[in-house]
């Protein structure tokens, strides 16, 4: 079913946004990990409502408790189940949307698909689901990272017509520099007047969207199947599965288009003893595959749907009527979606090494 991701290590999320609950089971993991709440909590701190001015007020710890698949500190090799419980539900902002839809919101969407729909924070479709991914992504991060080295970094790159200059963030930024400023941009000119931006348009009771991009270093060579679950296939399906995604490139992206052939190639060449590319237009991926270099890709949001202004819409009966946005939301998701996009990569990137590792490596034959 469409709430689980992954093959071999594998999530499932549950929950809504003002329920008990939200949480996650991953199934797959490899036992005698050691693992602590406390390390999962670090990334959910990250991604919690409340943590500057320039987010949502909502008030929640996101407090993560292990209810199975740890056995005195180290996984199991048996389910891991992550709970986190809401704590400061207002449901009686969404009074009005019971009645009728929020523009560019899935109401009409889940009452049209299934008949009922929670319309308290959005139920099912609020981006609290997203609590379950980080606290997967996590422990991916931490595998990927013991069993190679593997680095995961995404942060903001634009916000609404404010963007890094280009060639800025030539570097691969250090977690310390991204989250230097609470718009988590590492580029400290940039993120002062990006937050001068998302408070303006929040004063008139508006929003903005942006880009986040991620790299990736010390990815092995050979991640991704051929035809249809290439690398950047998955990546991409992870990254627009995320609420208030509107774009996914990877490499060049669209601007690869304007180049020629001679140009966009990444020439091949032998550099301390290992294959690499001169170039990397290619993102990190060709044919689907990874070829070692860095992974760069890059995913756009849309401007907070919920706005605090009267808007027209319709009610379940198709009647035309106003609505004016209640409830404690972001005037901007982007700084808030930096580590969702890393725990989705990081998902991605431990299936597929698990996925690499059961056919090509477990089973050996002579040439």
């Amino acid at each position: 079913m469409p709430n689980s991701f992954g093959h071999l290590f594998r999530i499932t999320t549950w929950g809504e946004s003002h329920g008990p609950g939200i949480g996650v089971v991953i199934d797959g993991c490899p036992p005698l990990l050691p693992l602590g709440a406390e390390e999962i909590q670090a990334e959910l701190d990250r991604r919690r409502p409340g943590q500057s001015e320039i987010t949502t007020p909502r008030k929640e710890a996101d407090v993560v408790e292990i209810l199975s698949g740890v056995y005195e500190g180290k996984t199991t090799g048996t389910p891991i189940a992550l709970l986190v419980r809401n704590t400061d539900q207002r449901s009686s902002a969404y009074n009005e949307m019971k009645q009728a839809f929020r523009p560019s919101h899935a109401d009409f969407t889940y009452q049209a698909k299934f008949g009922v729909r929670d319309p308290n924070g959005g139920g099912r479709s609020s981006a609290r689901e997203t609590i379950g991914r980080v606290a997967a992504g996590a422990i991916a991060r931490k595998i990927l990272a013991q069993a190679g080295g593997v680095e995961v970094r995404a942060f903001v790159t634009r916000i609404h017509d404010i963007a890094v200059p280009a060639g800025a963030l030539a570097k691969f930024p250090a977690l310390a520099e991204v989250e230097a400023s609470p718009v988590r941009c590492p580029h400290p000119a940039t993120a002062a007047s990006m937050v001068e931006r998302i408070k303006a348009v929040r004063s008139d009771g508006d929003s903005v969207g942006g880009v986040i991009e991620c790299r990736v270093r010390n990815v092995p060579v050979g991640l991704g199947e051929p035809v249809f679950d290439r690398l950047e296939a998955d990546l991409a399906k992870a990254m627009l599965s995320l609420p208030a995604t509107k774009g996914f490139e990877i490499g060049s992206g669209f601007a690869g288009t304007l180049l020629k052939g001679s140009e966009h190639n990444d020439l091949f060449t032998n550099r301390d003893g290992r294959i690499h590319t001169v170039t990397n237009n290619s993102g990190g991926v060709q044919g689907g595959i990874s070829n070692g270099e860095e992974i760069v890709f890059r995913v756009a949001f849309k401007p907070t749907a919920t706005i605090l202004q009267p808007q027209k819409t319709v009610d379940l009966a198709g009647n035309a009527t106003e609505l004016m946005g209640k409830g404690r939301h972001d005037p901007c998701v982007v700084p808030r979606a930096v580590v969702i996009v890393e725990a989705m990569t990081a998902l991605v990137l431990l299936d597929h090494w698990m996925r690499q590792s059961g056919q090509n490596r477990t089973f050996t034959f002579p040439a």
